[in-house]
């Protein structure tokens, strides 16, 4: 039986982001699609040790003796401390966060999941903190790792522009949503959140990268008369969410709602019962929220730029990020057009479909077993 060990440190981060996501879809999947593998996750020292996801009760969660502040450094830039016996034991480790890049034991194997390129890119929407580990984090994996996963096609050819990395290391493993089951309780929702329809909604960390104070701006050019739509933004602040909030402060037409960090069930109420989609974010590496607003049908506007593309391919209505009057009318378009938001909305249900969580399982499973062979 192969045993494979999952570095899981984000499912304990306050705002776990795209990362988190990929993390509490990916194991559960991995476990489903090979019965026979041997799932180890581990995770570094937090002061919170409950488990922040029910199906991790079914796992032995191996704690490390370090903090990520003493922990991730001393990995990217040493190559330690070593990995605990029980955990060097394993026949595969997957670093699935580049900020920390652990090292493996000898004749270990290595996978390595490099999420995007926006600390690149956009370093100054960093901070120093964080903008460093990625850094230093992306020379390790390109360095250490046997094989390096990335979330689509456009973080791939970024990861062979930006560095040496032998282009036959790469692999594509895209995303995909979750739908839950159970009955919509999209109007009970609403009314305990105390927001009211019609709306524009934006899920997501509330971080500079976002781009949302363009997304205030353009919202705002086109509030009230017959568009009595409010905007909300459903996500956690992350670092560096003050310019937002002053630009919410400042005097202007509309409704802007702030919900915080939200439950799966609440935010798939949120998605079902928005007029439109909004994510004009600057810079992605695959843009999950893209998928999950087309999965529940909801006409979708994004940003033109990095991965977003080619994930929403023609079901959505691309724009300059950097265009508030470009956001602006395709806010007014989606909004205005029934006809143009009926035909998004099937669009974006059948570019979803196209993606799955099996799906990133298998061709996950694909480079396991591809690296364990050499």
């Amino acid at each position: 039986m192969t045993a494979v060990a999952i570095h899981v440190d984000q499912l304990w981060f306050a705002a776990p982001g795209g990362i988190g996501t990929y993390v509490r879809h990916l194991v559960p999947a991995l476990a489903r699609s090979d019965p026979e593998l041997r799932i180890v996750p581990f995770r570094a020292r937090f002061s919170d040790r409950e488990p922040p996801e029910p199906w991790l009760a079914g796992y032995r969660v191996e704690e490390l003796r370090w903090s990520i502040r003493a922990l991730y450094p001393a990995w990217d830039l040493l190559g330690r401390p070593s990995l605990p016996p029980s955990l060097r034991a394993v026949e595969l480790v997957h670093a699935t966060n580049h900020a920390a890049i652990p090292p493996r034991a000898p004749g270990q194997r290595l996978v390595a999941t490099v999420h995007d390129f926006a600390f690149l890119r956009f370093s100054r929407m960093f901070s120093p903190t964080w903008r460093a580990l990625y850094r230093l984090g992306l020379r390790a994996a390109v360095r250490r790792a046997d094989a390096i996963l990335t979330p689509s096609r456009a973080t791939a050819e970024d990861l062979v522009a930006r560095t040496r990395v032998d282009p036959g290391r790469v692999h594509v493993t895209p995303l995909a949503a979750v739908l839950p089951e159970g009955e919509r309780q999209i109007d009970r929702v609403l009314q305990r959140l105390r927001i009211r329809a019609p709306y524009v909604l934006y899920v997501g960390t509330l971080e500079p990268r976002k781009n949302l104070v363009r997304l205030v701006r353009a919202y705002r050019r086109i509030a009230g008369g017959d568009l009595p739509h409010a905007l909300v933004l459903a996500g956690p602040l992350g670092w560096g969410h003050e310019p937002l909030l002053r630009e919410i402060a400042l005097p202007g037409p509309g409704e802007i709602v702030l919900t915080g960090p939200l439950p799966e069930e609440d935010l798939d109420a949120l998605y079902r019962g928005a007029s439109a989609f909004c994510y004009p974010s600057l810079h992605e590496g695959f843009g999950l929220p893209v998928v999950e607003a087309m999965a529940r049908s909801v006409p979708t506007i994004t940003s033109r730029t990095s991965s977003l593309p080619e994930v929403a391919g023609d079901a959505a209505l691309g724009v300059d990020p950097r265009s508030v009057s470009e956001i602006a009318e395709a806010l007014c378009r989606v909004l205005t057009d029934t006809d143009l938001a009926e035909r998004l909305a099937a669009a974006g249900r059948e570019r979803a479909a196209r993606f799955s969580w099996e799906e990133t399982a298998r061709r996950t499973l694909q480079v396991y077993r591809e690296v364990l062979a050499r």
